[in-house]
């Protein structure tokens, strides 16, 4: 699983240090705008007292001058006030400008380095004017002709609070106070710059100590992203994220364990379906093929990587019958016919759906069965079973009629009778040789069938068998022997041995011409021993050899009944042979003969003890 890097700067460690410091920075922020503020406050209201309390003192000697202001001359009154206010003003050294003026508005004296008013005059200064009127004190901010701020006050010169002298004007520069509230807040200001990077600091280390477990955490889960168990997270403390960090670890081990459950129920799921005989098909919720194991690919004739993703309705040739929705739905199962009508083959589908216990469906598991041998077979037993009744049905219709002919008096004549009788003889015997065959397959076919073998010399075996057909025939047909002289063991059951050669030596004589010839030939290996019987009749064609030794089946079916054949005797000839672990086969040419092969294993030689 790829993961994308995270940058230092969007990272939860930056964010919590950045938290961290703009808290602190908000923190020292209001203190600061506080402390300023109550800090030029304080001073800005000790300077005004400052100023004030030598504004009063200078008053109480401008009163005296004032009042003696009818009783001098006017430049011996200007005199006065101007020697006091420089002596004041000397004294003073935030007092930048000082005016007195009388109590009709007349300026009486005035110093300072901004001072513009004429000794004599009087004034239209409006704070002046508006204290002579008022008598109430006043101050005001402003800037001076210099650019400095100043605080301007005017004060009310007052004879025993009734009678009006005159105001004094004082303008006080202020300019070094708001100099040493500069001076603080730079101070302050580096103080806040050396918390901040203090604080960053200290915040950076406490966000590592936060973020350190969580990026093991975090890296923990990219392992488990990879299947790897065995990391774990490294446990600092007891605290809320010590304990988020134990909790991971036991999420851990227990998604060990699920995982290697899920991985064992995996492997045997995945075992299960691989070593199935049947197939095995499975789909998603839209029908298309997630899975296809192996048999349902020798079923079909297909390859796992073609398929998937396929519809599984084309995938069957069903996409014209049925719609995935339907498949969905269907409770019987379906039969697929494939292949040539030569070499057809029969599947059987059984279709589950993948569903939870609520919801819709997830999907469609299809299994195959191939049914085609047990189609074959049924298809065998009813074939076999019509056989059955028709080969006794039609001797006992012949029976049946020539009985009913009997009957009705035809035993009174004389011609007629012994010839009925024998055919009802002969149909009989015919019966009684079909049942007896029946016997022996139906004997052959048990499970708890048993030969009961001999170890016995095969050559002298067979040749008695050729000698005892060779003195009872007949019919002027040559016995021709290409058997060796050596002496080759076999351990066979003799009776069923002899019952297979007896057969297959009756058909060779039976088919074959007046004056034919049947050939006897062994041939002997390491492990097994090859007897080969070949007549010269009409043959079989090609297209029906393969089923001689099928039950009831005909090449000539009219000749066969005439000839007495049940059409069981090279189908009980196979199965005996096959009980002793051998083979039998034909080979045949049309209007050249026949030839029928069967091969038996070969035993040691026998010791001679006496």
């Amino acid at each position: 699983m790829n993961t994308k890097k995270v940058s230092f700067f969007r990272s939860i460690h930056f964010k919590l240090t950045i938290i961290y410091a703009l808290l602190t920075l908000v923190t020292l922020q209001i203190i600061g705008v506080y402390f300023v503020n109550e800090l030029e406050e304080s001073l800005i209201d000790n300077f005004k007292e400052s100023v004030d309390s030598s504004i009063q003192a200078l008053s109480y000697s401008i009163e005296k001058e004032l009042s003696k202001e009818g009783q001098q001359d006017p430049e011996t009154l200007y005199t006065n006030i101007d020697n006091l206010l420089q002596e004041y003003i000397i004294g003073a050294d935030n007092i930048s400008e000082i005016t007195i003026v009388n109590k009709d508005i007349v300026v009486v004296g005035s110093v300072g380095d901004t001072n513009s008013l004429t000794i004599g005059k009087k004034t239209n200064q409006r704070m002046i004017t508006g204290t002579g009127i008022s008598r109430q004190n006043q101050e005001d901010m402003m800037v001076n002709q210099d650019d400095k701020r100043v605080i301007v006050f005017t004060r009310a010169i007052e004879k025993n609070e009734e009678e009006l002298l005159g105001v004094i004007y004082v303008e006080a520069d202020i300019e070094n106070t708001y100099d040493q509230i500069g001076a603080i807040n730079k101070i302050f200001a580096t103080g806040t710059l050396i918390a901040l990077a203090i604080t960053a600091v200290l915040g950076s280390l406490v966000a590592r100590t936060i973020i350190k477990p969580i990026t093991e955490m975090r890296k923990q889960a990219k392992q488990l992203a990879k299947g790897n168990f065995d990391y774990r997270v490294k446990v600092y403390g007891d605290d809320e994220i010590g304990q988020l960090a134990m909790t991971f670890n036991q999420l851990t081990a227990e998604l060990e364990d699920a995982q290697e459950t899920t991985e064992e129920e995996r492997k045997k799921l995945s075992s299960v379906i691989s070593h199935m005989t049947d197939g095995v098909i499975a789909t998603n919720h839209m029908g298309e093929i997630i899975l296809l194991n192996g048999p349902a690919e020798k079923m079909l004739s297909i390859a796992h990587e073609k398929v998937i993703g396929t519809d599984v309705t084309h995938l069957l040739g069903l996409e014209e019958t049925y719609t995935f929705e339907e498949l969905l739905d269907l409770k019987e199962p379906l039969f697929l016919e494939l292949g040539t009508s030569k070499e057809e083959t029969v599947i059987k589908v059984l279709t589950t759906i993948i569903q939870k216990e609520e919801g819709h469906p997830h999907g469609l598991i299809a299994v195959l069965y191939d049914v085609t041998e047990q189609e074959k077979v049924e298809e065998e037993r009813r074939e076999f079973v019509a056989n059955v009744s028709h080969e006794l049905r039609t001797p006992l219709t012949t029976m049946r009629s020539y009985l009913e002919v009997l009957s009705e008096g035809g035993w009174r004549d004389e011609k007629i009778a012994p010839q009925f009788l024998q055919v009802t003889q002969g149909e009989t015997e015919r019966m009684i040789r079909l049942v007896n065959d029946l016997l022996k397959l139906s004997k052959l076919d048990s499970r708890d069938y048993q030969l009961n073998k001999d170890y016995i010399n095969f050559t002298d075996f067979i040749n008695k068998i050729i000698d005892r057909f060779e003195m009872s025939k007949k019919t002027d047909i040559i016995f021709r022997r290409m058997i060796p002289k050596e002496i080759v063991y076999v351990d066979i059951d003799t009776d069923k041995i002899t019952q297979v050669i007896d057969n297959i030596i009756s058909n060779a004589m039976k088919y074959s011409p007046e004056g034919g010839q049947v050939t006897f030939k062994m041939n002997v290996d390491a492990e097994s021993i090859v007897v080969s019987i070949r007549d010269q009749g009409v043959g079989i064609p090609k297209e029906n050899l393969d089923k001689i030794f099928e039950r009831f089946y005909r090449v000539d079916k009219a000749r066969s009944r005439k000839l007495g054949g049940t059409g069981l005797g090279l189908a009980i000839a196979k199965e005996m042979i096959q009980a002793h672990g051998g083979d039998i086969w034909a080979e045949s040419e049309e209007g050249i003969g026949t030839t029928i092969h069967f091969s038996l294993p070969k035993e040691e030689q026998e010791d001679d003890w006496s």
